[in-house]
């Protein structure tokens, strides 16, 4: 099995989109539009969970199999849109967590 990183799991969406010419509906705002869609489609799993259940959903034979297809699917459209956007995902999220440490010091307000 070859390793996964970003880049990779990007080219095979962008690979999968084109031959089945799906570039065209491949807009910023319809991916925004499909992965919110996605992550409803998470949030209906955990929806009337109480907080014990949602914490042990993977053990659960019926939903696991769903959280992880749909968490494939809300990050499959996130790594598309990125792509779209010309946004490095791992940078983005590397550069908010730096802002979020300076917005949010250890000690103050916790």
């Amino acid at each position: 099995m070859t390793e996964l990183d970003v880049a990779t799991l990007q080219r095979r969406l962008a690979e999968f989109a084109a031959a089945r010419n799906w570039q065209p509906y491949h807009t910023p705002k319809n991916l925004v539009a499909a992965l919110s869609v996605e992550a409803s489609e998470l949030v209906e799993i955990f929806q009337w969970l109480t907080p014990e259940e949602s914490a042990r959903v993977m053990d659960d034979p019926e939903r696991a199999p769903r959280v992880t297809d749909e968490v494939a699917d809300v990050l499959a459209y996130l790594l598309q849109l990125c792509e779209v956007l010309g946004i490095d995902p791992l940078a983005a999220l590397d550069a908010k967590i730096d802002r979020n440490e300076r917005r949010f010091p250890v000690g103050e307000g916790s």
